[in-house]
Formats: structure tokens, C-alpha cells, sequence
């Protein structure tokens, strides 16, 4: 059995429903890493989404690449909002990827209004972007970001640039906040009309870790037992045109991926309030 593909907004490459989040080999060895491919690869993942400052996993992920040539959709991303650093970041991430190209370069976390000022402004990283697109370095372009503020940060973000593709997050709980809520489905109205990629992450998010020890490398602390997990991640498969980002920890990725390949139908708001109240599920965001 293998996870659905669907098509990755206007790319013309057929993803699969859930993505590798790559954070999680970021503090990893290789063996590990190597471990967690025969994972994807079990289940048909065929897109990584990688950033520049996730440690180590451009340089987990540049064995992959070497061994299944072709396979993945090969997704990373930059932190730096000026032109010349943004490009020289790229660079490094090649380097270290071993690659002369990614499929899809994203501008990580823009959501500071003056950092997003600057990215967008003449001079900034997205005018990069574009001049890496031109030399064929990248092939598409897109943009990320977390906080309560970052779906109409994002339908901002499309107005003033043509991205492929937008991340950020989607859950049960953060659907609840009315603005969050209001704004999402404004986004994905916008990204339906565009054919703009939505990318969706903190899936299976429990809640923050509130000084207690964290038994696993998300920063937030994530669901851990399976039926839990199951119906977290059904209920984000069960809107249509938007992907799951997988967890940043990889002893969890293969309960997220199970759930994902067994996926038949979106849970009930009754469930899913269900699950709020026995896992006592804390908003990530206010």
C-alpha cells in the first residue's frame, strides 16, 4: 500500500499526500537517517521538504539523492531576507545537497513585518529568488510561516508576489480561532484560484512543552498514541488540495505515516472534540 499522490499546485509534479518534514534529521546520524528513507520509500513519499537551518538534514538527505536519483521533489528553504544573502545561502544549501538545482525554494518563516518588508522590497530575497529561477538554479518558489497571524501574512505575501506554493499551519484546534479560521480559508480560496500549493504543518501538535522535558525533537509536543495520531491526521487529509507535512521526529514519522495510508474519511467535529478533551490539546498560537 502507498500514499495518494495529488498534484503540487502549477509545478506539474504529482506529490504524495504526506510530505517528509526534514526537520527531523536535523540532529540525527546517518545510519538513522538512512533508516528513515527506507521508511518514506515503504510508503511512497516522494517530496522532501528541507530548510538551510535544519542542521545537519541537507547534508542527511545528499545520499538520497546520490542513491534515488529522480524520486523525490527536492524542496528547501531560506532564512536570510537580502538578495545577497539569500543567494549565498542557496548556494550553500546546493553545496550540501549535491545538486545543481531544487525543485522548490522557499522563503522560511516570513512572517516579522519588517523582515517581510525587506524579502519583498527591491534588493530582498524573493528578487533572489526570481534571478535563481532565470539561471535555472531553482524551478519554483515559494513562501512558509508559523503564528496566529501568518494565514493573512501569507494571502499579503500573494498579493504582492506570484509564489507556487505557501506552508503553514493547519489543525483542528488552530481552526478554531475564528481570525486564524477566517483568514486560512481565504488563503486557500486564493491559492484555488491561483493553483498555488498549500502545504500544511504541526499536524498532530499536542501542545507546546510549557517546561516540561521533551521526549521527542518537535518543539511543540506532538500526539503520541496512535489512534490519536489517526484521527489528527484524517481529519487534515480530509480537506481536499492541501498537504501534511510530516512530523519533526523520526521515531513518530512512521505512526503518521501509518495513519496517513489508512485514511478513509474526515473524523466528525464530535470526535475530533473528543480528542480535544482527553488529550487535553492546548492551542499551539493565541
Amino acid at each position: 500500500m502507498s500514499l495518494p499522490l495529488a498534484p503540487f499546485g502549477r509545478t506539474g509534479h504529482q506529490s504524495s499526500r504526506v510530505l517528509f518534514g526534514g526537520a527531523a534529521l536535523g540532529s540525527v546520524t546517518q545510519d538513522v537517517a538512512d533508516r528513515t528513507l527506507e521508511v518514506l520509500l515503504s510508503h511512497g513519499v516522494n517530496h522532501l521538504d528541507l530548510a538551510a537551518s535544519y542542521g545537519d538534514a541537507e547534508l542527511r538527505v545528499r545520499p538520497w539523492l546520490q542513491r534515488e536519483p529522480d524520486r523525490f521533489f527536492l524542496a528547501t528553504k531560506t532564512g536570510r531576507r537580502t538578495a545577497t544573502e539569500a543567494r549565498e545561502e542557496l548556494h550553500r544549501s546546493l553545496d550540501r545537497l549535491g545538486v545543481d538545482h531544487v525543485d522548490l525554494w522557499q522563503l522560511h518563516n516570513l512572517a516579522d513585518p519588517g523582515e517581510w518588508d525587506t524579502a519583498l522590497s527591491p534588493g530582498g530575497a524573493a528578487e533572489a529568488a526570481v534571478q535563481a529561477r532565470e539561471e535555472g538554479l531553482v524551478r519554483f518558489i515559494g513562501v512558509t510561516g508559523h503564528g496566529s497571524q501568518i494565514a493573512a501574512t501569507h494571502r499579503r505575501s500573494l498579493e504582492r508576489f506570484d509564489f507556487d506554493s505557501v506552508l503553514l499551519p493547519y489543525n483542528y484546534l488552530t481552526m478554531q480561532l475564528p481570525y486564524y479560521a477566517e483568514n486560512f480559508e481565504a488563503l486557500a480560496s486564493t491559492c484555488r484560484e491561483r493553483n498555488v500549493a498549500v502545504q500544511t504543518i504541526k499536524s498532530i501538535a499536542l501542545s507546546p512543552w510549557l517546561g516540561r522535558e521533551r521526549t521527542r525533537t518537535t518543539w511543540y509536543e506532538p500526539l503520541d498514541r496512535q489512534e490519536d495520531i489517526d484521527l489528527a491526521v484524517w481529519w487534515v487529509l480530509g480537506r481536499p488540495g492541501v498537504f501534511l507535512n510530516s512530523v519533526g521526529d523520526v521515531d513518530v514519522l512512521p505512526r503518521v505515516l501509518d495513519a496517513a495510508e489508512r485514511f478513509a474519511a474526515r473524523p466528525s467535529d464530535a470526535e475530533m472534540q473528543a480528542l480535544v478533551e482527553r488529550s487535553r490539546l492546548a492551542p499551539l498560537f493565541v
